[in-house]
């Protein structure tokens, strides 16, 4: 019968049926060792200290602070305007600069401003993007002393001028009339902002050449637009309704009829034109 390999013999049971070499018992492999407790509080102290110093980077020191204040995208307004209506103070923790709050500021002090976009440029600036209304129509009733209101493509009375901006119709309402008019049972049941709405939605509707030739945008009432143009020419375009069928009908009937004085296009699909 064959002996005990090499490796039987270096390998035997003790009592309790435990593997033993010949060297002594078989151990398990050693566990990792975890970290001390001194290990540990070293490592809590080097993150305190850490998140001090980027508190104290941010807030306590030189490097991160407000220097300049910029401002770009302005056309009537001047970029001296926008930063001082920001109020943004130099010297300030540039991370402190509230963006919502100076974007509220602004729009609150500067009417004219349509949207701004504050950004921070790290390590110490603040820049200011802001884009300004366009006025697709001005209101000189609303004006005193000769000066007018410019009223932008939602209908917003934004500015006062005294000179009325070049290329934008005038804007005129005549449904309040003395005497309780149907015109005023209009203003009652839609409002002077609903009537100034539909205005800019007509003013937007037209097309660039009959927009470049608008004089006047009159609102009677609701479905009672009329558009008078240079040379003495009037549109009765109607309500703010179908504004491109309607844009592109006009445009067919002024080459159809290119002496008319007249046009309608209150209803797009029956036109109409006249020379009186």
């Amino acid at each position: 019968m064959a002996g005990p390999t090499t490796a039987e013999r270096g390998e035997r049971q003790d009592g309790q049926g435990r593997r033993e070499s010949a060297s002594g018992p078989l151990r398990p492999p050693l566990l990792k060792r975890l970290p001390g407790p001194r290990a540990l509080i070293a490592a809590a102290v080097c993150l305190v200290l850490l998140a001090a110093g980027g508190v104290w980077v941010l807030y306590g020191s030189q490097w991160t602070r407000v220097e300049r204040v910029s401002a770009s995208g302005t056309r009537v307004l001047t970029a001296e305007q926008v930063v001082e209506a920001a109020g943004v103070r130099v010297g300030s923790p540039l991370v402190s600069v509230d963006t919502d709050a100076v974007e509220e500021r602004l729009r609150r002090k500067l009417p004219r401003i349509d949207s701004v976009d504050v950004t921070r440029s790290w390590p110490h600036a603040i820049g200011l993007k802001v884009t300004e209304r366009t006025p697709v129509l001005i209101d000189e009733k609303s004006g005193k002393g000769g000066k007018y209101v410019e009223v932008d493509a939602k209908g917003v009375r934004y500015a006062t001028v005294s000179r009325a901006p070049q290329g934008v119709p005038v804007l005129e309402l005549t449904v309040s009339q003395p005497g309780g008019s149907a015109g005023s049972a209009g203003l009652r049941r839609f409002g002077t902002a609903r009537l100034v709405r539909e205005a800019v939605l007509v003013a937007r509707s037209l097309p660039a050449a009959v927009a470049r030739a608008t004089r006047v945008v009159e609102v009677r009432s609701y479905d009672s637009v009329t558009l008078e143009l240079s040379g003495g020419r009037t549109v009765d375009w109607g309500s703010g309704e179908s504004g491109r069928a309607k844009a592109h009908t006009l445009t067919a009937l002024m080459k159809a009829a290119p002496k008319a004085r007249h046009f309608d296009v209150s209803v797009p699909t029956a036109p109409a034109s006249s020379t009186s």
